[in-house]
């Protein structure tokens, strides 16, 4: 029984001391894991593991001492949380005395080390001995890069967990660190280096006398230089190597007197990256310096961002060289000074002004700009900076906009003085009097009125710009500028419509109506509302078309002054009354005059948005009168009117829509199921008692049995019920979707038919699953399947197949996939094929009236990627199964699911879709080329690799292309050439002289777009291969 238990024990043993032979003396990598996987299980202690490997770690030949401390270590690595306390007090002695053996084992050594350190409760004392002996024993710059990491890793290690007994090393710990990263070079080991230092110095370990040393051995690597190999699979770039270095040497002030003149010397060397990061750094190292650190380098400081800004050609540069003027500026002005100190500030900026003001009385002259933008830089720095310079600058300005009288000079003058005064708002006063620019308000208002009546339009546009940043500014405009003010922006809005000016004018109407309702309100507004009334007896008499467009200058000014709830209180009355005015017959106008109205309301509706209460009386008060307005027009009368029809016209129905929508969207649950109830029974009840002026002749009944003119109303209940918040009940629901299902496939109104389609798809896509969903799909699919035979309402029905697909497949219906399988089957249906190929790009648009995240659809993310996955091999597999003549249909949905794809999901797929995207091209379809084309040339651009192998097929087609009768084919076509030159050289200067000639022609297209193009890409070409391209 004794032999039988000894046996037993001795099999375990046996086991590991085979896996150990097989390790270190078989060169196997594999029983190394198996030990580890069995000491984690119990089988083995690290003991037994120990004693297993007795010879091997006395053995004479270091190669086999370094397999066995190898195996050791990998073991320890995994599974160091099982160790007891003594054991890593042994192994630690072990593995320090193994530092002084051969340099083959000097490796495995350090792994072991490296998983002690790992060990939470590691003896005090025994972080400090390994420390020690590392930085004694072992020449770290001379091992392999594995190696030196694995150092850095141990230091690590113990400074995040030993860091008060590494502290008691004192300064040894850093001038032993310093030994250690000494003449380091890998990018990998460097970012750890660095990560060291920084924590080194900000968590207080004590730098003793090496903090030259530190830095020498840190600052030998700035600036960076550096080119990550290509295919690098560690993926360090240069920047991570420069911010991290960047960390470490603007971490301490007293660094300071080492770097500065470093960064002064590299700042005024010819290398553009050198000069960037130095710039990078001083801006960094301003956020932990004080006078005293700076006090020494200012002048020569000064003297290189100066000169940088003056003379740099490149904008890179000069926007660095302000931005630490900036940080200086900041520096100087946050240090406490003793009351005998010298202020540095006060001396800094009057340099500055001594060596930049006198620029500013030359503004032909090119120095002028760059001295605006270094007193602009420091005066944004704090509010004494801003004092002292805005307190010297601006009389100067002011004399010399007087001075000068050339237009142009005026502007750039203005233009400064602009600049000046955007800096102010950043700083606060508490005594309006001791803002600098109180007692320069007067001249200020002044000179921009004059620039405002200037005939330069380049030197309005300043002025009024100008003028908003006044207006911004507490208590600079009086009441009298204010009036003044509003005078010259009415007068400003009557523009020439696009103009710059004109567009500036309605922007600082809107921007200063919100800062200052009050005044809009009397002085703008009355006069916006005097010409509107003036404008509609006057439509009428001759010069229809200058009057028309006054009139509709007037309708935006007054869209863009509602920036203001008391306002929109003003303006929404004027809009909607002008509105009744048209409809009463009052004013003659067509269409363009009531979109132009309804275009007004919908900007003003989107200025409401962001006001709860604002937003709800738009909608209560727009919304009724828009309806009623529309009802009206569609109740049949004896003698209709011509403005009753407009009200009526297709384009006229969709500008309404879309206030409605816009009026709608922002509303909160409770008040849209307020207006819910009042607007759906007036579509299925004809219950119009909530309408203004609500007399009409007969009922309006748009699903029972309506009128057209009746039914095409339908569109506003669709922009109203799908713009509704997710969670709003909808009264009389089955009914509502079984009338617009109805009224879907009527043929004899399609604009009506459509709508009703939009509004079913709409519910649809919001309705919670379940049964109640089940049964409008189902009943759905009976009418598509019923209407899609042979008959008058195919279109309609394929119409409501597609709205409601598309519903789907935003919301991840399990059902989108059969829709869409239905689709594909039609694209081969001799009628139906070309518009169902079509239909592709409405599935993987974004829509703008229904269905929209903004309309709270339920919009999944990614869902375009969802149906390129699901769907395209079914149209690849149906193009190549497909008849010759039916081809083009699926090479038409195919190029309109990728043209909508992101790029990043179309590229790992290029290659098996690239034969067909060039088929594509080929189609006589032209919307099929545009949409291709359009895929195309980000592709170009992307994926140059793969686009290489067809540059044959590519060039010849996109010249074939270049001569189509489509412009817009022309002008994609072209736009392809011009991306064709990202390709790699080599494999387009044999097309290089063909191209040349066959882009000659387009030169001549009588198209100015499509002459453009063609210049652009034929220049390209004709610098390909050149030196420098």
């Amino acid at each position: 029984m004794a032999a039988a238990a000894a046996l037993e024990a001795a099999a375990p043993t046996g086991a590991l001391w085979g896996l150990v032979q097989d390790f270190v003396m078989g060169q196997q990598e594999g029983p190394a894991g198996q030990v580890a996987a069995d000491v984690k299980s119990g089988s083995y202690t690290v003991l037994q593991v120990v004693e297993a490997l007795g010879s091997s770690l006395d053995n004479p030949e270091p190669r086999t001492r370094a397999r066995g401390i190898q195996l050791l270590s990998q073991v320890l690595l995994q599974c160091h949380p099982l160790l007891l306390e003594k054991e890593v007090v042994h192994l630690i002695l072990f593995y320090e005395n193994r530092l002084k053996d051969h340099h083959l084992v000097i490796p495995s050594v350090l792994q072991g080390l490296r998983a002690l350190s790992l060990y939470v409760s590691l003896p005090s004392g025994l972080a400090v001995s390994v420390l020690k002996a590392i930085f004694q024993e072992v020449h770290v710059q001379s091992l392999p890069q594995v190696d030196r990491h694995t150092v850095y890793n141990i230091i690590t290690n113990f400074m995040q967990t030993r860091e008060e007994e590494l502290k008691g090393l004192g300064a040894d710990f850093t001038f032993g660190f310093i030994q250690v990263m000494d003449g380091e070079k890998d990018p990998r080991n460097l970012l750890v280096a660095f990560r060291i230092v920084h924590d080194l110095i900000s968590r207080d370990y004590s730098l003793g006398p090496f903090v030259e040393e530190l830095f020498e051995v840190t600052s030998c690597y700035f600036p960076i230089d550096f080119t990550p190999p290509p295919n690098d699979p560690h993926g360090i770039q240069r920047e991570d190597l420069i911010l991290s270095l960047r960390a470490v040497l603007a971490s301490t002030p007293r660094f300071a007197e080492f770097l500065l003149p470093l960064l002064i010397e590299k700042v005024d060397s010819e290398i553009l990256s050198a000069k960037l990061d130095s710039l990078q750094t001083l801006n960094a190292c301003c956020a932990v310096y004080g006078q005293k650190e700076l006090k020494d380098f200012l002048p020569s400081l000064w003297a290189s961002i100066r000169r940088e800004v003056f003379q740099t050609a490149s904008e890179r540069v000069e926007a660095e060289g302000l931005a630490a003027l900036h940080s200086l500026t900041a520096c100087l002005s946050r240090s406490v000074l003793r009351a005998d100190a010298e202020d540095l500030l006060d001396s800094f900026l009057s340099n500055i002004l001594q060596d930049c003001r006198h620029h500013l009385c030359e503004p032909d002259m090119k120095l002028v700009w760059p001295s605006a933008k270094l007193l602009q830089a420091a005066a944004g720095a704090s509010t004494r900076a801003c004092d002292h310079i805005t307190s010297n600058v601006l009389p100067l300005l002011l004399e010399q906009f007087h001075k000068h009288s050339q237009s142009n000079q005026r502007r750039t003058i203005l233009e400064m003085i602009l600049g000046f005064l955007k800096v102010q708002p950043k700083w606060s006063y508490e005594d309006k009097d001791e803002r600098p620019l109180s007692s320069f308000k007067d001249q200020l208002c002044s000179l921009v009125f004059m620039a405002l009546t200037d005939p330069s339009s380049q030197l309005q546009l300043v002025g009024i710009r100008t003028l908003t940043v006044l207006g911004s500014q507490p208590d600079l405009l009086s009441s009298v500028d204010l009036e003044l003010a509003v005078g010259h922006l009415y007068r400003l809005s009557f523009l020439e419509q696009d103009s710059q000016s004109w567009v500036a004018a309605l922007e600082a109407s809107g921007t200063l109506a919100t800062l200052f309702p009050g005044a809009f309100s009397s002085h703008l507004v009355p006069k916006l509302a005097e010409e509107l009334h003036k404008e509609e007896s006057n439509l009428v008499r001759e010069d229809w078309h200058t009057k028309c467009s006054r009139h509709l200058l007037c309708l935006q000014a007054l869209s863009a002054v509602s920036t203001h709830p008391s306002i929109v209180k003003e303006t929404l009355p004027l809009l909607l009354q002008h509105l009744w005015q048209l409809n009463k017959g009052n004013v003659v106008a067509g269409a363009s005059e009531v979109i132009a109205i309804c275009q007004s309301l919908d900007q003003v509706a989107e200025k409401c948005q962001q006001d709860p209460d604002c937003c709800w009386y738009f909608h209560d008060t727009a919304v009724p009168c828009l309806l009623a307005l529309a009802v009206q027009a569609s109740i049949p009368e004896q003698e209709p009117s011509v403005i009753r029809k407009v009200l009526l016209e297709d384009g006229v129905l969709t500008a309404m829509a879309s206030v409605i929508g816009t009026a709608t969207t922002h509303l909160s649950p409770e008040l849209a199921a307020q207006s819910v109830t009042r607007i759906v029974p007036l579509f299925l009840d004809g219950n119009t008692s909530f309408l203004p002026e609500n007399s009409f002749s007969s009922r309006f009944q748009p699903f029972q049995d309506g009128s057209l003119g009746q039914r095409r109303l339908v569109a506003l209940l669709m922009a109203f019920v799908c713009s509704l918040p997710r969670n709003v009940e909808i009264p009389q629901l089955n009914r509502l979707m079984r009338e617009l299902l109805s009224l879907s496939c009527c043929y004899s109104c399609p604009f009506s038919a459509t709508a009703a389609a939009k509004c079913f798809a709409g519910l649809l896509n919001k309705h919670p699953a379940g049964q109640q969903l089940d049964e409008f799909l189902q009943l759905a699919m009976d009418t598509v399947e019923a209407s899609l035979n042979p008959g008058p309402s195919r279109s309609q029905a394929f119409t409501l197949l597609l709205w409601v697909t598309k519903a789907l497949v935003l919301r991840y219906h399990p059902l989108s996939s059969c829709l869409t399988n239905r689709l594909m089957g039609l694209l081969s249906d001799p009628e139906l094929g070309p518009t169902a190929a079509d239909g592709f790009s409405l599935l993987m648009s974004d829509c703008t009236d229904v269905l929209t995240r903004a309309g709270h659809a339920e919009v999944r993310i990614m869902f375009r990627q969802r149906f390129f996955t699901d769907n395209v091999p079914a149209l690849v597999q149906g193009f190549h199964a497909a008849p010759q003549d039916v081809k083009p249909n699926y090479l038409k949905g195919l190029s309109h699911v990728l043209n909508r794809l992101p790029k990043p999901v179309l590229l790992p797929e290029l290659p098996t879709l690239l034969s067909l995207l060039l088929e594509a091209l080929s189609c006589p379809d032209s919307v099929v080329q545009l949409s291709t084309l359009s895929c195309l040339q980000p592709l170009l651009l992307e994926a140059p690799q793969v686009m290489s192998l067809h540059i044959d097929t590519l060039v010849t087609k996109f010249l074939n292309l270049s001569s189509s009768p489509s412009m817009a084919v022309r002008i994609a076509a072209l736009q392809c050439m011009h991306a064709l030159t990202r390709l790699p050289t080599p494999v387009l200067l044999p097309y290089k002289p063909q191209v040349i000639r066959a882009l000659a022609r387009p030169l001549d297209d009588k198209k100015r777009l499509v002459r453009k193009e063609a210049v652009s890409a034929r220049g390209e070409w004709f610098l390909l291969g050149s030196p420098g391209s």
